[in-house]
């Protein structure tokens, strides 16, 4: 009965547990971003990643996918790893505030809602768009008091970074739902960083000059993104959805952005005018009405 218990109150906390690791995901790569180009940082953490999960994989003795099952987990990679970081630490190395970029991918669940419709036939209602209209105004009113000003790192580059960010991950859950949900769990995971390590790779190699100030704030970043987003916070998620807790997560995800703010706040010291909060409150209300 206890150890029942016990599980329960596990179970229950989850969710919470998870939203706060990964609203810290965004504030890990902020603190890195002065001490190496975002593909490369994202390159290192990929291969570290990769390295621990096949320790694991080998040390278990778990299964490993076969060839089809590898290549669809390496194409969610390149999408939900890939293409989603890819962007996201290109615009936090470029100045845009930790919180905004959350702020931003925030409205992921509800653009996720509205192209699995069209692609994998499920129901849109009035209030996903609803929901998806009232979350614009709320970036619109979060982003234009800061648009262009000089250091602020908020302008076209880098809104259209995250947007592409926030429809990269959108593809990427789709596709895992569509094509990829029958790998084995950790080789699974395995060769999603293969494919994201590919693309950021190959970014990195075309665009930057893979140097890397090896301080203690970086390590301490990239340690932190390695351990506790890319394996620990990962493996949770996947951890929840096996035990139908995935509801919960859903209900909570929009908190990340107020989450990811607020430490930004005291670590960065980023603030939002009381337009921006309101735009942030107008966001809020948005995936909390879009995922009722």
């Amino acid at each position: 009965m206890a150890d029942e218990t016990a599980n329960n109150l596990l179970t229950r906390a989850m969710p919470a547990v998870f939203v706060a690791l990964w609203s810290t995901g965004y504030i890990g790569s902020k603190l890195g971003a002065p001490y190496a180009e975002p593909f490369t940082f994202l390159a290192l953490r990929f291969v570290a990643v990769v390295a621990i999960l096949v320790a694991v994989t080998l040390a278990l003795g778990h299964k490993w996918s076969d060839r089809r099952s590898a290549l669809h987990a390496m194409v969610v990679g390149v999408l939900v790893h890939g293409g989603y970081l890819g962007g996201v630490f290109w615009a936090i190395h470029r100045g845009m505030p930790a919180g905004i970029s959350a702020l931003i991918v925030g409205l992921q669940p509800i653009a996720t809602a509205i192209i699995a419709g069209r692609v994998l036939g499920e129901p849109v209602t009035r209030r996903h768009w609803l929901g998806l209209g009232i979350g614009l105004v709320g970036i619109g009113l979060v982003v234009a008091p800061k648009l262009g000003i000089a250091g602020e790192g908020i302008n076209g580059p880098t809104i259209a970074a995250v947007l592409a960010a926030m429809f990269s991950m959108t593809l990427g859950t789709i596709y895992q739902k569509r094509f990829a949900t029958g790998a084995p769990f950790l080789s699974g995971i395995v060769w999603q960083y293969v494919g994201a390590f590919g693309f950021v790779g190959l970014a990195a190699l075309l665009s930057e000059s893979f140097a890397v100030v090896w301080s203690g704030e970086f390590v301490f970043a990239l340690a932190w993104l390695v351990l506790v987003l890319s394996i620990g916070a990962i493996s949770l998620l996947m951890l929840m959805i096996r035990k139908g807790a995935v509801s919960r997560v859903a209900a909570l995800l929009y908190l990340v952005p107020a989450v990811t703010s607020l430490i930004a706040f005291f670590l960065f010291g980023e603030t939002l005018t009381a337009v921006q909060l309101a735009g942030m409150a107008l966001t809020v209300l948005a995936v909390a009405l879009a995922g009722r």
